[in-house]
């Protein structure tokens, strides 16, 4: 790519496109406040239901196990119907959900109401960073790309905020009002979101070259930035770079035909590499424990020696405004440190932290006498693997999964990304009261530390770098164990041992 061109990436910010990305990543806004919604909901639900600690935690990952079905769903169904489209069906059905979960009369419509709400979920999740990270340019799209994130940092604070808000509803209502109060964000949404464009890059896979170029020069910065970026995505598509008119639509690949196969059955040696960094990386943001942590914060803190509702639900707002604030720097910070290097530090923080969580909770169940510090020291490590893991962790995740795969993988790539996303949170979410019970709850964060290790063990050899690169870069980065020097001569390197 010539050097006017990065130099105008990495000199300007272009608003229209971050506005795009903001409005695309509202819709996470209303799965973060569902998710945070019901770490408070669930001890009014199971006072108000009479319903028993396995129905609970079936209830808390249902959710994900639909997103899981969701997000399968949205790859194939984003590449037939657009970006854009996608989210506004996802909003749709979380509409539908939140209604359910808000009517809510027994056991059975709840759960109902929240499997829709999880398929929605899955849409969300899938579409909104592609999205992103498909209208940006190579010096923003870690920023754009980790608003989705973010917001669902916003929705869990404001899920936790309902929470205590609420409380003081009477039973009946108030746990109602908490759940079915996100359908009305959801109708604002879906309405919204229709004057966003379409992503550029669907429209070149759809031959629509005449819209596509139109909306790159709306999310560039100058006018040779959108011709390069024009040309580089119609070469990433199979269309010769000199043609500027629209072209019968693609056949076949780019429809998705063959497109699992080129992923799963005879990927090349890149494409594997990807797929194993996008769903390691996946794997790992739910395996290290902290669903546990945002689903049953209260919990957590009633186990640490806080008995009193009000006080559960206070400290717990504590959790949300960590994640918050440590997404919030990420976003600023992701484009600059880099991905590989945040997921490092970030990792090895939470390792720390969840060990002393570890600890703290032992001394705690171990003791006959209320131990100040203990308790003090649990508040204290929890969110401290909060804000390690939303530093780096949470953010590159989704990031680096929506922007590794090549256009005509992407969709699909990343949605069995999000698949094993669902998977892991699902797994965590109905099974973490079962694994305390079984091994402590002291000893459950012991697990997740020990988890943790191999986490940062991962990211070391199977992450390369990917900042400052175009998303048609990639292969080039995973084909080799050191990519060729930017014109700039600044030198990425993959420090991998199985090649990548």
């Amino acid at each position: 790519m010539e050097k006017g061109v990065m130099d105008a990436y990495e000199s300007k910010f272009n608003v229209y496109a971050c506005a795009c990305a903001i409005v695309a990543s509202m819709v996470s806004i209303i799965f973060g406040y569902d998710t945070g919604v019901m770490s408070g909901a669930m001890i009014f639900i199971e006072e108000d239901l009479k319903i028993n600690d396995t129905q609970v935690q079936i209830l808390a990952g249902i959710l994900n196990i639909c997103a899981l079905v969701g997000s399968l769903l949205a790859g194939r169904t984003s590449d037939y119907i657009g970006r854009r489209y996608t989210i506004v069906l996802a909003s749709t059905i979380f509409l539908i959900g939140s209604v359910l979960m808000g009517y809510g009369p027994n056991y059975g419509i709840l759960f109902t109401g929240r499997c829709i709400a999880g398929i929605g979920v899955g849409f969300a999740l899938m579409v909104a960073p592609v999205y992103s990270a498909e209208i940006s340019s190579p010096s923003s799209r870690g920023f754009l790309t980790s608003l989705p994130e973010l917001g669902i940092a916003i929705g869990i604070l404001l899920g936790y905020l309902s929470n205590y808000s609420f409380s003081k509803v009477t039973l009946k209502l108030g746990w109602r009002l908490m759940l079915g109060i996100a359908a009305i964000p959801s109708l604002f949404l879906a309405l919204g979101i229709l004057k966003m464009p379409e992503s550029p890059r669907w429209l070149v896979m759809q031959g629509r070259l005449g819209e596509a170029k139109k909306t790159l020069f709306d999310v560039s910065n100058t006018k040779e930035e959108a011709e390069a970026r024009f040309r580089e995505v119609k070469i990433a598509a199979g269309i010769d770079e000199n043609c500027d008119e629209d072209v019968v639509k693609m056949a076949g690949k780019t429809q998705g035909e063959g497109v699992w196969k080129e992923l799963i059955l005879r990927p090349t040696p890149a494409v594997r590499r990807m797929l194993i960094a996008a769903v390691g990386i996946h794997f790992f943001e739910h395996a290290t424990g902290i669903e546990a942590v945002v689903l049953y914060g209260p919990r957590i803190f009633k186990k640490a020696g806080v008995t009193d509702k009000q006080k559960l639900l206070l400290v717990t707002v504590g959790i949300g405004l960590t994640k918050f604030t440590f997404i919030f720097i990420s976003t600023f910070l992701v484009d600059r440190v880099g991905r590989r290097k945040l997921l490092l530090i970030s990792t090895t923080g939470a390792i720390v932290a969840l060990a002393t969580l570890g600890f703290s909770l032992t001394m705690v169940a171990n003791s006959v006498e209320k131990l100040s510090w203990a308790l003090a020291l649990s508040i204290v490590s929890t969110y401290l693997y909060v804000a390690f893991f939303n530093f780096g962790i949470a953010p590159v995740a989704w990031i680096y999964s929506a922007e590794i795969f090549p256009l005509r993988l992407r969709a699909v790539g990343h949605s069995i990304g999000v698949a094993v996303n669902r998977l892991m949170n699902a797994i965590i979410s109905m099974s973490f009261i079962s694994i305390y019970k079984a091994i402590t709850i002291g000893g459950a964060f012991f697990m997740f530390a020990g988890i943790s290790v191999v986490a940062w063990l991962f990211f070391f050899f199977f992450c390369p770098e990917t900042k400052g690169r175009s998303l048609e870069e990639m292969e080039e980065i995973f084909s080799k164990r050191r990519s060729k020097p930017r014109n700039e001569g600044v030198e990425i390197q993959s420090r991998s041992n199985g090649g990548v």
